[in-house]
């Protein structure tokens, strides 16, 4: 599903061979500003080539402390290392979902067709304004930084909204929209008034993509 996921196997395969694949900047579809005006274009460069880049750096830098730990057989080194690898690894899966669910209103961003995805949502929230009031909702109440989540849950089959702190991956359902709440992502061009970003984040919000998710994973 997501880059850092379809790399696993390489990437063990790898280290065994002394070889350590490298995490990288997934490609992007559209330029910094055609986002505009939604998300500037400022935000979307510093974001994309300063934040997510340096989660990108600092993941292949505990990874590959992270072997260095083990090939010494260096258990207390091995546990320092996690958390740095979980951490940046969320940050570069939560942002390699991100940027693919987003797209420039030119090229449908903000607009929800017809199909399996809008049948979902009127029948679990009983329409698409009504579920963007809710999530908005739990992103505001996210304390300090995090993620909010349309996801589908794979017991029940049904949508939910769900939220994560700092850059904890969603893990207990299928993520198929995901929102940065972190400051980073609209602060300077925001500033403190969040609630503004929420609301015209989905003006940009790919329901393109966030359908094929739901599909695939059905």
């Amino acid at each position: 599903m997501f880059a850092i996921a379809r790399a696993a196997a390489p990437i063990k395969n790898a280290t065994r061979m002394g070889v350590r694949a490298k995490h990288t900047l997934p490609s992007l579809s559209y330029g910094f500003g055609d986002l505009e005006p939604a998300i500037s274009g400022q935000i979307m460069e510093l974001h994309y080539t300063k934040h997510h880049q340096t989660y990108v750096n600092n993941l292949n830098a505990a990874e590959a402390s992270l072997s260095e730990a083990l090939a010494k057989g260096d258990a207390k080194a091995e546990i320092s290392t996690l958390k740095a690898i979980n951490f940046n690894g969320g940050g570069h899966v939560n942002h390699t979902l991100f940027w693919a669910n987003l797209a420039p209103a030119n090229q449908g961003g903000g607009e929800l067709g017809s199909g399996p995805l809008k049948e979902a949502i009127e029948r679990d929230f009983g329409s698409l304004e009504e579920l963007k009031t809710k999530f908005n909702a739990q992103l505001a109440g996210i304390q300090g930084s995090g993620w909010g989540w349309l996801g589908l849950d794979k017991n029940s089959g049904k949508l939910a909204i769900t939220t994560t702190a700092n850059q904890d991956p969603l893990l207990s359902h299928i993520p198929l929209i995901g929102i940065d709440a972190w400051e980073h992502a609209f602060y300077l061009q925001y500033l403190n008034d969040k609630a503004s970003y929420f609301k015209n984040i989905w003006n940009v919000i790919n329901f393109e993509e966030a359908q094929k998710r739901l599909v695939a994973a059905k």
